[in-house]
């Protein structure tokens, strides 16, 4: 009985737990309105469209969790893909494209940090105005019309077909693994908890809060911008306001996942049931046939329903351990 007990208090003290009983609620409710929702070919469309905010909300869990904010990543998100597709427009090889947008979207996210922490200035601030300069960049660029995509672009790799699955599920579940083991693993992982934690203890510790935090600004913007061509991609089109409001969601989906708004607790695990929970929420209410309105609306009851029910299982689970 008593190891009974102590399973069901680790289990009640995972940040994740919260995600996790509203994921499964809600797959219930939807499946309930509609047997559908559970179908090959529905299931299908729900993992072809996650990536495309998951991969964000990756790089926001990792820069939230060091203390900072990037409100930038939509607007990156078009950003690169379009750069991307003008330069091979241009005439630059295909490979050379993407690998020089993605060195913009480095570049922006060395910008944000590079503001921030050299002028002492809020990462929301620093990343607001950038989500409004790289925005009107785009259509500044493009006039508001989607530039043409070139059809020599192989898309296979990134987004090609295996049975109900496309490819980018897959580049999610490494990215994922990848930047899970970082965080629980490697020495890095634990300078990402300490800087956000405590800035002032980690710097006497000898941790280059700096470093840490510029490398999490251009790990966050990189992946944005990647994410944008995943999606650019997919559709064989770039639009100059693709991502916008996805800069919310992926801070819905790092919240909703158990990561802390001031920094130093969140968990990739997390994020990934937040980012199903939001695309779930997004297809349950179009299987539904509801109004596309109630989309904000749910994922904000989402967002502060995470936070109180984590808080309160949390605590019982506290109050078991006495």
């Amino acid at each position: 009985m008593s190891q009974t007990l102590n399973k069901l208090k680790r289990i009640f003290l995972l940040r994740e737990i919260s995600s996790f009983i509203m994921l499964f609620v809600v797959i219930m409710v939807f499946f309930a309105i509609s047997p559908l929702f559970l179908s090959r070919q529905n299931v299908g469309v729900v993992l072809e469209i996650i990536p495309e905010l998951g991969i964000v909300a990756i790089g926001i869990t990792m820069l939230m969790i060091s203390g900072e904010f990037d409100l930038s990543v939509g607007s990156v998100f078009a950003f690169t893909p379009i750069m991307m597709v003008l330069m091979i427009n241009w005439g630059m090889h295909p490979i050379l494209g993407i690998t020089t947008a993605l060195v913009m979207a480095l570049g922006i996210g060395a910008l944000n940090g590079f503001i921030t922490l050299t002028f002492g200035i809020p990462s929301f601030i620093t990343t607001l105005g950038g989500m409004m300069i790289w925005r009107g960049a785009v259509l500044l660029i493009t006039g508001g019309w989607p530039p043409f995509f070139p059809p020599e672009i192989n898309t296979h790799i990134i987004v090609g077909r295996i049975g109900i699955f496309r490819t980018s599920i897959f580049w999610y579940a490494a990215i994922t693994i990848i930047i899970w083991f970082i965080l629980e693993r490697t020495d890095f992982g634990n300078w990402v908890f300490a800087t956000g934690g405590n800035r002032v203890a980690a710097r006497a510790m000898g941790i280059e809060t700096n470093r840490v935090k510029l490398f999490n600004f251009m790990l966050c913007s990189m992946l944005a911008g990647f994410t944008g061509i995943i999606q650019a991609f997919r559709l064989r089109a770039t639009i100059p306001s693709m991502g916008g409001g996805l800069e919310m969601e992926a801070i819905a989906a790092t919240v909703i996942g158990g990561t802390a708004l001031m920094g130093g607790v969140g968990t990739v695990i997390g994020t990934l049931v937040g980012s199903f929970l939001i695309r779930v929420i997004d297809n349950g209410l179009v299987m539904a046939r509801a109004p596309s309105y109630w989309f904000r609306v749910f994922i904000g009851i989402a967002t502060i329903s995470a936070v109180i029910l984590n808080t309160y299982v949390r605590e019982r689970a506290k109050k078991m351990r006495c």
